[in-house]
């Protein structure tokens, strides 16, 4: 990879989703777009780089898939979940208490993990038969969105949940005794979608919650403050928005009120 494919796989990264591809980042764009050469039978990545500057070629969205990274769990940052157990479950049951509606968006969902842990808090801390509940979890990530859709996971990705949780919540095979499944009853709450956050969102609105969690850091803070303000307008009054351990609103946007561990509140 010659220096000048590295600069214009960064300009295009950026142009196409916004992502900033900082030098240090270059040895892990080589393995990753390595392998794309290898299916497509190509030796330089200087043809590599004509294909994927038509932003109509079919390369565009493999090109996508392959520098987005996904790394995810069921329950990460557990803090998360316990104050939407602790404060946000107890808050819903007496602010919605007429039309029992609850509107969560996973912003950058990748395999589906995220999305699962909070359609499992919210269904342990409400009595579900009586809300109107509906997770939407997008991603840039086509293939990363597929695998969240089947719900399908590896038995060691659920390997830190409770007995109690897995039993509950995940379907076991005795012919495939390595994988899990969600059971229906959660996937029934969450839609999965594709969506490039730099691009038009279709949704309206407005959500209680919005989970972005660890998307922001590739993005320069001039996008950040973009996509913060978005948020913003998505947001009920009052509504929450969890991001990321090491990301923060500092000095990007002024509507929201920091909670604590990484948890903020819209107040205007």
């Amino acid at each position: 990879m010659a220096d000048t494919d590295f600069e214009l796989i960064s300009e295009l990264a950026y142009k196409y989703t916004g992502i900033v591809l900082a030098s240090h980042k270059r040895d892990m764009v080589y393995g990753r777009l390595a392998r794309r050469l290898r299916e497509l039978k190509l030796t330089v990545f200087s043809d590599y780089c004509r294909l994927i500057e038509k932003d109509d070629h079919q390369e565009v969205s493999q090109f996508i898939n392959a520098i987005t990274t996904n790394l995810t769990s069921f329950f990460r940052e557990q803090h998360h979940f316990d104050y939407i157990r602790e404060h946000i479950c107890p808050e819903l049951k007496s602010t919605h208490a007429d039309d029992r509606k609850i509107r969560v968006w996973s912003a950058g969902c990748s395999t589906g993990e995220e999305s699962y842990s909070i359609a499992i808090t919210l269904s342990e801390n409400l009595d579900m038969e009586n809300w109107d509940c509906k997770l939407l979890a997008t991603d840039l990530d086509s293939n990363v969105l597929e695998k969240g859709q089947q719900g399908i996971y590896d038995l060691g990705r659920i390997e830190s949940l409770s007995e109690a949780k897995k039993k509950k919540w995940f379907l076991h095979d005795r012919n495939h005794p390595d994988i899990v499944k969600v059971k229906p009853e959660l996937q029934q709450l969450i839609r999965f979608k594709r969506l490039n956050l730099l691009e038009k969102w279709p949704m309206k609105g407005p959500f209680d919650i919005i989970f972005c969690r660890n998307v922001v850091i590739y993005f320069d803070q001039e996008t950040q403050r973009y996509l913060f303000n978005k948020y913003a307008d998505m947001l009920r009054e009052g509504g929450y928005l969890f991001i990321g351990h090491s990301e923060s609103l500092h000095r990007l946007s002024d509507r929201f009120k920091s909670i604590g561990k990484t948890i903020y509140q819209k107040i205007h």
